[in-house]
């Protein structure tokens, strides 16, 4: 049974920062790409970031620059590191398994959610 535990976020003010930490168990983490979602109230989830199990890297427009995604083979986690925040991150922040190796884009291609952390960022 694949799991995926989250940790960090929290509130904070513009242009601080927060990390948000992804403990995976259940499957072979390093064959896979993970993600990192947000969805903010009245709105759909979107993709943040995501990292294929090669190391590659995708970012939304919104967050270039300011978020990282990183993940670590040997603890089975991934992280995002995200900086200059901004009012509009105000969300809730989910990691999420690929059903692949290769990122993708749509919420279709993550079979694995985890339960939700709260980023807000007051201005």
């Amino acid at each position: 049974q694949v799991q995926l535990v989250q940790s960090g976020g929290g509130l904070v003010q513009a242009g601080g920062s927060l990390r948000a930490s992804c403990a995976a168990s259940g499957r072979t983490f390093s064959y896979y790409a993970m993600g990192w979602f947000r969805q903010a109230p009245g709105k759909e989830r979107e993709l943040v970031a995501a990292i294929s199990w090669a190391d590659s890297t995708y970012y939304a427009d919104s967050v270039k620059g300011r978020f990282t995604i990183s993940r670590d083979n040997a603890k089975n986690t991934v992280d995002l590191q995200m900086n200059i925040l901004k009012p509009e991150d105000t969300a809730v922040y989910y990691c999420a398994g690929a059903r692949s190796r290769y990122i993708s884009e749509s919420l279709d291609g993550y079979a694995y959610w985890g339960q939700g952390t709260q980023v807000t960022v007051s201005s």
